[in-house]
């Protein structure tokens, strides 16, 4: 049985194969019908919530949208009860979490698929539809040069270095030293110069600064963020890259409005593709590749 919970534990084949599978028509991925697929939400998302239901619409299956409060995990009901409760009515159990264990704990009982919509630790939903846009804007992944500015120590970053180590592109992390990805897989370069980072990059790519449970740390974290705001000044060091973020956007903090509204940015194309990612990892834990 598979499962996704993180880019890491894929192999370069693997990660290929889910890509190749999003990129394929939804004509031909109509996969069964009457089947449900839970979708379970700790964490509220617009893109995540609406990319995920109208995949799994799109492949003939039945979305069913679940809150923190109608499960209770961990108050009325254990990881494993619930797991095992979901598993009799769907195909695949889809969850966005704060605790990246509670994904663990589901997978190691292999009655059902798991996939991470989102955990504390990771997001590889988000870094499949980012290596699929940059694909489409560069012709490819191997090779392309990326520079990831602001907060690289946050699970976005995370799973974007992960797929940029497996299929070969280089991703450089522009952050203060405290901001710096801890556990940055080989072949990831790190520095506090942003001008650095971003000239000769094919790829200017930036995330909030205080994303959400940070608030309480959030004038320490702008602070010391400021420096590497995305603006016109620092896209002039890239003349020909494209802009990538995650969304939600906040203009003025980490990026200014003329970049992430300019001609330059990929967002809305970023934003779209987490759509036929989705269906791609649907299908692939669906067995439709080896």
């Amino acid at each position: 049985m598979k499962h996704l919970l993180s880019i890491a534990d894929l192999s370069a084949q693997q990660l290929r194969q889910i890509l190749d599978l999003s990129a394929v028509g939804y004509a031909s991925s109509r996969v069964m019908t009457n089947d449900g697929v839970a979708l379970y939400f700790e964490k509220p998302s617009a893109r995540t919530r609406n990319s995920m239901e109208m995949a799994v619409a799109k492949l003939g299956l039945h979305p069913v949208y679940l809150q923190a409060d109608e499960l209770g995990i961990g108050s009325r009901e254990t990881v494993a009860d619930v797991a095992r409760t979901l598993a009799c009515y769907h195909r695949i159990v889809a969850a966005r979490v704060f605790d990246h264990a509670v994904l663990e704990e589901m997978a190691a009982l292999d009655v059902v698929p798991i996939l991470n919509m989102l955990s504390g630790s990771d997001h590889p939903l988000q870094a499949l539809a980012d290596l699929l846009t940059i694909e489409q804007l560069c012709g490819g992944i191997a090779g392309t040069k990326i520079a990831f500015v602001g907060d690289g120590d946050n699970n976005v970053a995370r799973s974007l270095a992960q797929g940029c180590a497996l299929l070969g592109a280089e991703l450089t992390i522009a952050a203060p030293p405290a901001f710096q990805l801890a556990d940055a897989p080989a072949g990831t370069v790190q520095t506090d110069d942003a001008v650095a980072a971003v000239s000769g990059a094919h790829i200017v790519y930036t995330d909030v600064w205080v994303s959400m449970g940070q608030d309480g740390d959030a004038a320490r974290r702008r602070s010391a963020l400021e420096p590497y705001r995305v603006d016109e000044q620092l896209m002039a060091h890239a003349p020909g890259a494209r802009f990538m973020h995650c969304l939600p956007a906040r203009r003025g903090e980490e990026v200014s409005a003329d970049v992430i509204d300019g001609p330059q940015s990929a967002v809305w194309r970023q934003a779209a593709n987490r759509m036929d990612t989705a269906r791609g990892a649907l299908l692939w834990l669906l067995g439709e590749v080896p």
